[in-house]
């Protein structure tokens, strides 16, 4: 285990620094190439807990010592062991033990026995501790607190929910592609392997206990993707029709692939990230489906825009990610408040930019993953004040759905999303 440990100090330790962490586990695993897959495994189950519960982690480490620790390894060395130590299965001892071995590789000769004092110490004042914490919201919710007063002042009834469904492992929603198969046929499919489901919505299926994808039947072949039940409604607001021409703006593969299964249309997709392009060629041709891809910056029209307007366009614009962070961790600790201003100002310059786009009688879908209503609701409201052209369309959902005005609230059944449809008069 304390291979396992010690790469996911490593890793928690650069996001400490603020790094990414997606960007820190490539890095550290070629650096580790000869880890076995089950070590490869542990070491980012580690890694995400250990951040998921930061907050919790380097609370309990001030009250255990006196002085700061300079060295981020050994911090994130005790983050790492706290996580198993308050929410693993592992013994107390083996947690410990293994601990202990993986601070002789930080090469500090007082490495060892510091980080048994300090485990050892916390096991005998637990109960204590964990009573302390409940006095400290940063430290009991594990996020910081200007995030929590964002929360409390927007979601006065269900700001705590949503900070601990944030602190729970994401559910593996799964999108049908109906072009291949029917919802009924795949249920068979997952029935035939044994594969515990639920339906969401009649559209979706979430497998109880998660699976590597390569092992979730019929991926490789199409017939499924993995996809957040709360982003597959984007595809159904949309409204496509067979022969549209339509954009997907800051592409990023999950909906540009549902876009193609749901209608005949002609589809260009943007993003200015080829990595990211590059995925979503991968994931349209498992799907053997065709969009024109075009790596360039959206709000620079001229570089890549045919003078043709769009039916549909779909546009997911950068944001904080404030509502997938249970699926990137990591999120909650990089951000800033000063980020919220930055991502507000470019989504006013992309839907500008979109809205010259649009035919009139088309549709723009204004999407977001975040939940701070600076990205969301200020965005749409000040430029629908500026434009006596754009409508705005109710919409509905069903009541598998946690819904806000706007909004989808983080629940069991999806991550958060802000949804606007915009038509344009």
């Amino acid at each position: 285990m304390y291979q396992s440990q010690l790469i996911a100090a490593n890793c928690v330790s650069e996001v400490i620094k603020g790094h990414n962490l997606n960007h820190v586990f490539e890095k550290n695993f070629d650096h580790h190439q000869n880890i076995t897959p089950q070590q490869k495994s542990v070491a980012i189950f580690l890694a995400y807990g250990a951040i998921r519960f930061l907050g919790e982690n380097q609370f309990f480490i001030q009250q255990l010592i006196s002085k700061k620790i300079t060295n981020k390894k050994i911090e994130a060395l005790l983050c790492v062991s706290l996580f198993q130590l308050n929410h693993d299965q592992s013994t107390d001892f083996t947690i410990v033990n293994e601990a202990v071995e993986a601070a002789k590789f930080i090469n500090k000769s007082w490495a060892g026995s510091f980080v048994n004092g300090v485990l050892r110490n916390f096991i005998r004042q637990k109960d204590q501790l964990r009573n302390k914490l409940k006095n400290n919201e940063e430290a009991f919710y594990s996020y910081p607190s200007w995030w929590i007063r964002l929360l409390k002042k927007e979601y006065t009834k269900d700001w705590e929910n949503i900070l601990l469904n944030g602190n729970k492992h994401p559910p593996l929603t799964l999108r049908v592609n109906l072009r291949k198969i029917s919802l009924e046929h795949y249920e068979e499919k997952l029935k035939a392997e044994a594969i515990a489901y639920r339906v969401l919505g009649n559209i979706a299926l979430e497998i109880i206990e998660p699976i590597a994808v390569e092992k979730i039947p019929g991926f490789k072949e199409g017939e499924v993707s993995v996809q957040d039940f709360g982003a597959q409604l984007a595809v159904k607001l949309l409204d496509l029709k067979d022969g549209q021409l339509c954009l997907d703006a800051c592409s990023a593969g999950g909906k540009t692939g549902h876009i193609l299964e749901s209608a005949d249309v002609e589809l260009v997709s943007i993003d200015h990230q080829k990595d990211r392009l590059y995925k979503v060629k991968e994931n349209l041709e498992r799907l053997h489906l065709h969009a024109e891809l075009k790596c360039a910056d959206l709000a620079e029209v001229s570089g890549w825009w045919d003078k043709k307007l769009f039916d549909r366009i779909l546009l997911d614009a950068p944001c904080s990610a404030s509502g997938v962070v249970r699926r990137h961790v990591d999120i909650k600790w990089l951000r800033r408040p000063r980020d919220i201003e930055m991502f507000s100002n470019q989504q006013k310059m992309m839907l500008q930019a979109m809205w010259q786009l649009l035919k009139k009688g088309g549709k723009l879908l204004y999407v977001t993953c975040s939940i701070f209503p600076d990205e969301n609701q200020q965005v749409i409201d000040a430029f629908i004040r500026d434009h006596e052209d754009a409508k705005e369309v109710e919409w509905t959902v069903g009541s598998e759905y946690n819904r806000h005005a706007n909004h989808l609230i983080p629940s069991e059944n999806h991550d958060g999303f802000f949804y606007v449809l915009l038509e344009k008069k």
